[in-house]
């Protein structure tokens, strides 16, 4: 018979298997851009697993599944670790109350995950980690014998399937790989196989361990006052006395005198924002368009100072901070870049969480962002499509209003973030923020990381791709050029505003004489240029 303590080492060794082959996994995506993630989100989710399995005391079968199910769905990161930690949560639910089982309730328990995980995708596509799992739980099913011969007929059977992925999915074939996540699946179930056999665990190989980068320093603390060049952050909203105030001439009138500046004309309302040293002015020039409401001014050097000073003797004191204020709405963000940061911040983002491609925040990150807003109703932007899965299970768990919105982009986000309204409902907000969102078109460049052919475009290693969503539409040597050829695919006869949001990689200059070519060739859009700073990607751009 099984116990808890069998079933733990199982997949510990099945963990640690997969932790030494998550790069070759990674290698395995299709999509050429820097974003080819999968073997590390289904590492990170199966090593918390791990973690929290090593300090497995128990006996009982389902307490120790309990386990596996409450540690992968916290620690889930991404669309492939969410998959995987629905998978443990239907072996979970199938060993319910066993302290013992045999092979057979293992191999009902395999063929429970697999499916749980595939009513937990909207839309299941074949040839990818759900039929890999689904075969390979099947083949479990039908063999008789003990525990090895099952796990040994799941292998066999997950390995034949996923040859066949190529066949199933287009893209894998042209690309010439198999399906990563369903090779992230079988590497646990070998590395399982392994503990059976030889009653060893499989040794996690932290010598390829990639170094940690220091995120605990406070990003305040990174920032010297002395470089915030324009000192009162100046927020508020017109409402506008007719229909036919000139807004672009406010906004001609203002933008020298400052920076991070945000002027959303949205029906009958303005919205503004800016950094700047005289905030008098802007009001002057702003009460000529109408009424100004919700007026806020910020002195941001004494503002940041007062964190640093609040930081520094939190430090020393070990205090336990106040209570946050209590507040109707609340959100949180993910993003990478500090300049895509502080305009989150600047939006009334209350928790801006570090993340993105390549590194994909968990379940667990989201949740304790929720937790850390004192709010009724919290709304949560992925801004990529692979942290969407994650974002919504942090809403499953969470005990507070959580919404989110699907945002797959920076752009997205910021566009929901402008519609947003005080006066609304959740509801009301939720579905003016979605409506929003389906309103913008987000472009990207950045480069490849491999050879490969996507839609009949031959690609090579280092080419600069420019991608109008999730589709790679220009592809060339020079990121400019491929900016330019990409903005001719994203607009049209109905775009108005175009903002170009620049990477760490790009200067200041460079982005700006980019607008203007833009500007130039577009005379009816009005273009503007941000810092994003984001890695990566050269530039994001955003048309609406």
């Amino acid at each position: 018979m099984i116990n808890g303590k069998l079933l733990a080492q199982m997949f510990i060794s099945g963990a640690n298997n997969l932790y030494n082959n998550r790069f070759s996994v990674d290698e395995l995506n299709v999509f050429p851009v820097p974003d080819g993630d999968t073997g590390t989100n289904m590492s990170m989710t199966a090593t918390a697993m791990a973690k929290a399995l090593s300090e497995v005391q128990t006996e009982s079968v389902s307490k120790t599944a309990d386990i596996m199910s409450f540690a992968t769905l916290r620690g889930a990161r991404g669309n492939s670790g969410v998959i995987l930690s629905q998978f443990f949560r239907g072996m979970s639910k199938s060993l319910k109350g066993k302290m013992s089982c045999g092979a057979k309730d293992i191999a009902a328990a395999l063929c429970a995950g697999s499916d749980t995980a595939y009513n937990a995708v909207m839309n299941p596509t074949e040839g990818t980690i759900l039929t890999v799992a689904r075969e390979a739980a099947n083949a479990a099913k039908k063999t008789d014998g003990d525990l090895i011969a099952i796990f040994e007929a799941a292998v066999k059977k997950g390995g034949e399937t996923l040859k066949k992925t190529p066949e199933m999915l287009p893209a894998l074939k042209k690309a010439g790989v198999v399906d990563a996540g369903g090779q992230g699946w079988l590497f646990v179930l070998e590395g399982a196989l392994y503990f059976l056999k030889t009653g060893e665990v499989v040794t996690k190989n932290e010598s390829e361990q990639p170094e940690e980068t220091e995120q605990s320093t406070s990003a305040q603390q990174k920032i010297d006052t002395e470089n915030i060049k324009f000192m009162y952050c100046t927020e508020f909203i017109v409402e506008k006395k007719d229909s036919s105030v000139n807004v672009l001439s406010f906004k001609k009138a203002i933008e020298k005198i400052g920076d991070s500046m945000l002027v959303i004309d949205d029906d009958d309302i303005i919205k503004v924002h800016i950094h700047t040293n005289n905030p008098g002015y802007v009001l002057e020039c702003a009460v000529k368009l109408g009424a100004m409401i919700n007026i806020k001014i910020d002195n941001m050097k004494h503002q940041h100072q007062s964190l640093i000073t609040q930081e520094e003797k939190s430090e020393k004191t070990e205090a336990v901070a106040e209570e946050k204020p209590h507040k109707e709405y609340g959100f949180v963000s993910i993003c990478a870049g500090s300049g895509i940061s502080g305009i989150f911040k600047d939006l009334g983002v209350d928790e801006v969480i570090e993340g993105g491609q390549t590194m994909n925040p968990s379940t667990d990150d989201i949740l304790n962002a929720v937790n850390n807003i004192n709010a009724d109703n919290i709304f949560v932007f992925p801004n990529n499509k692979n942290i969407i899965l994650a974002a919504n299970q942090a809403k499953e768990i969470s005990k507070k209003n959580v919404i989110v919105i699907p945002t797959r982009s920076i752009p997205e986000c910021i566009a929901a973030m402008l519609k947003f309204s005080e006066g609304k409902d959740a509801a009301a907000n939720e579905t003016a923020m979605n409506k929003a969102v389906s309103k913008v078109v987000t472009g990207q460049i950045t480069y490849a990381v491999r050879d490969t052919e996507v839609d009949d475009k031959k690609i090579h290693k280092d080419d600069i791709l420019g991608l109008a969503g999730s589709k790679i539409k220009t592809v060339g040597t020079n990121p400019d050029e491929v900016l330019m050829e990409l903005v001719d695919e994203l607009c049209d006869e109905d775009s108005e505003f175009i903002t170009l949001y620049y990477g760490e990689d790009v200067k200041q200059e460079d982005a700006e004489r980019a607008a203007e070519l833009i500007e130039e060739k577009y005379d009816e859009v009005e273009v503007s240029v941000k810092y994003g700073g984001q890695p990566l990607y050269y530039y994001i751009i955003s048309v609406e």
